[in-house]
This record gives C-alpha cells, structure tokens and sequence, in this order.
C-alpha cells in the first residue's frame, strides 16, 4: 500500500515545517514520514501497513558512522585508528544524538501508539536518538550522500569541535573511580538493571552503585557505554562535574 496516500494535509503541513528546522527540502516526504513513524505507532494500526522508521534508523546508522569516521580522518591526520575509535564513539552516541534529537524538538513530530505516548516516549533518549538516526536515513535516501554528510557535521558541530581540546573524550568511570578511592571504605560496583530491543540494536540500562546506594543510571548500546553514562551521572550528584 503506498504510504503517500495517509498522508493527511495537516501530517504534510508538519513534516513540511519539521524539514525547515533540519534546513532539508525533502522531495519525498513519505521517507520524512516513516522516519518519524514509531513501531508503536504501526503495531497499533497492523491493518493499515504502516511503515515503522527502524529500517532508516539502521541505515542512518550506517550513514551516521561513515560521515563522522571520514570527518574525523581528514582533519585529525595524526590520530591512530584506536583514538579515531574514541574520538568517533564520544560524538556519535545516544545521549548526544537524543540531545540533538530534543533541540529539534523531534519527539513533537513522532508518531506514537497510545501506550508508548502514555509513557513518556516522547522524550525518551533512546527513542529520540533511534528518531534521529532515522531522519538520517531519510534524508540519505532522498538527497544522497553528500546532503546526508553536511546535515550531520552541521548538527554535530559542536561535538566535533570538541574533539580538538580534547574535551570530548573523558574516562568517567576512572574518574569516578579516584573519586571514590579517596574514602577507602566506599567500594564501586556496576549493575546491569534491564536490556531491551533486538541483538543487534540492544540498549542497557546500568546502575552504578556506591556500597549499596544507587548513584547514577546510565543508558548505552553497549554495557561499556552504559557504565560510562552511568558514572558520569554519578559524578554530577556529586557536584565533581557539571551535567
């Protein structure tokens, strides 16, 4: 069934003003629409074979990394693969890609089902990011590589800027640690509190717990992630680092 014809002049007037936002002047904007269509939106409307965005988001994904790894290799010439690793894995990741995600006000554009909207999904990091990602599918797909790569480094700018003093790469669980060392009957240890999606797309929530008191929670596509968010939260209710 083609997309095009659900389309509703006031959903259309909405991805038209959302495509201002992102500077993008979509040709087709059944690519805009499904990136904006959660699975929770078409699991509610079986029926209707309405297209879900996690295809683009795993094609935004895609893109995502291959922009960022080529910006990275051109202006960091003396940068070993390991450190490109770093530097890459610091700007392209969900709480960066959610905050960018919330700046264009993307949870306002997405399509829900009632239970997922009932719980906070607009302003879910993980949702948000996977929005983000897929908008960059979308955005590939109708205009290509080259617009795809300067809508990123755009939105991204900052992040990226970062990388050259070094401020974008910090070990929060190493700093945490020292933190914590300093009171020798403090001890630290990382709890794995829930995993959800597919393998190849999991998120991990993680706790990073102080003796016995829970300190910070921290989300990630990896528990290595997951732990780093967790003490970098950790770190901020300790007024160590500003949030």
């Amino acid at each position: 069934m083609n997309v095009a014809k659900k389309l509703t002049e006031e959903r259309k007037a909405a991805l038209v003003t959302f495509a201002k936002k992102l500077g993008v002047a979509f040709t087709d904007w059944n690519l805009l629409h499904q990136a904006l269509t959660h699975t929770s939106y078409a699991n509610e409307a079986k029926r209707s074979h309405i297209v879900h965005n996690e295809r683009l988001e795993f094609l935004g994904d895609a893109v995502l990394e291959l922009a960022t790894s080529s910006y990275l290799f051109k202006h960091f010439p003396n940068l070993p693969e390991g450190e490109l690793t770093k530097a890459r894995a610091s700007v392209v990741c969900e709480a960066t890609l959610a905050k960018r995600a919330s700046k264009l006000n993307v949870g306002e554009y997405l399509l829900f089902g009632k239970g997922e909207l009932a719980t906070g999904g607009k302003t879910r990091a993980s949702i948000l990011a996977d929005a983000f990602e897929a908008v960059i599918g979308a955005i590939y797909m109708d205009q290509g590589m080259q617009k795809a790569s300067a809508y990123i480094l755009k939105q991204l700018q900052d992040d990226l800027l970062m990388i050259e003093t070094g401020k974008n790469i910090q070990d929060y669980k190493t700093l945490l640690q020292e933190v914590i060392q300093k009171n020798i009957d403090q001890k630290i240890h990382y709890a794995l509190l829930s995993e959800d999606g597919p393998d190849h797309n999991k998120i991990f929530e993680i706790a990073v717990m102080v003796n016995d008191e829970k300190y910070g929670i921290g989300f990630g596509k990896s528990k290595k992630e997951a732990e780093q968010h967790a003490a970098k939260a950790a770190l901020a209710k300790m007024n160590k680092i500003d949030e």
